[in-house]
């Protein structure tokens, strides 16, 4: 039983086979999925998967690539569908100071505006965090949420421990399968096994041995088998745990 915690289905890659992909899941192991937006039309065909899908749970937010898009009326609507039964979590949100597609300035104000949404409507924020590491954590460690995961960790171990010290968690992609991420598995291994979690975020960031291709959560078992044997556990404990992280982190009743 595996939980892929951020995945993106709304990307039009999906469009042509989104039901022959699903389809897949039930072989692969993959018990439930969290499908993160990157802008609010995202959200919306986001939370459309889910009411197609039991095992597909959604997230709500804008992504710091869109963030210069947002305007007055955008948190108001993000509320609105957060109401749905099926919106787990605010996210993706955060900074990314690599492409610069939206100005420093605004990722910063419309990052903490969703915090503060996160925080009034009680939802786990999920966090992106590219090349902006002191501003990030600048904006988290005083917004008042209590449970957050930072996607697709890569960081050194100071970094990680700076969000374990809050309370929260680290989640980790297929990156950590590529020869050239030898840090990012070491911290991976040295993580509390309460505070991890795993993703594909597909459709990108395919792991070793199908990387180049577009990426689905049926390769999650990639991602948990480099992560059990730098832990010293079998996949399937791997999964045991990250999946009972995931359904804790989000608020997903056990299945019985």
């Amino acid at each position: 039983m595996l939980f892929d915690t951020h995945a993106h289905y709304d990307d039009e890659r999906f469009d042509g086979d989104l039901d022959a992909v699903m389809a897949q899941m039930p072989g692969a192991g993959i018990s439930y999925i969290l499908n993160a937006s990157s802008n609010i039309p995202a959200a919306e065909k986001g939370l459309s998967i889910a009411e197609r899908y039991p095992f597909v749970y959604a997230a709500v937010g804008v992504h710091p690539h869109d963030a210069k898009d947002m305007d007055g009326s955008s948190v108001g609507a993000m509320e609105r569908l957060l109401r749905h039964p099926k919106a787990l979590a605010v996210g993706e949100i955060g900074l990314d100071y690599h492409y610069d597609l939206s100005p420093r300035s605004v990722q910063k104000l419309r990052f903490a505006e969703q915090l503060d949404m996160a925080r009034r409507v009680r939802k786990p924020v999920i966090i992106h965090e590219r090349e902006s590491w002191a501003d990030m954590l600048e904006i988290i460690s005083g917004c008042g949420v209590l449970l957050g995961v930072i996607h697709c960790f890569s960081g050194d171990w100071d970094a990680a421990k700076r969000i374990l010290d809050m309370g929260w968690y680290l989640s980790f992609t297929g990156i950590i399968t590529f020869k050239n991420a030898r840090r990012a598995l070491e911290v991976a291994a040295k993580i509390p096994p309460d505070r991890i979690m795993i993703e594909t975020d597909s459709p990108y960031l395919s792991p070793e041995p199908v990387r180049g291709s577009r990426n689905s959560s049926v390769n999650l078992v990639h991602i948990a088998r480099a992560l059990a044997g730098a832990r010293g556990m079998s996949a399937e404990e791997l999964a045991a745990v990250t999946t009972a992280n995931a359904t804790r982190f989000f608020g997903i009743p056990p299945q019985t």
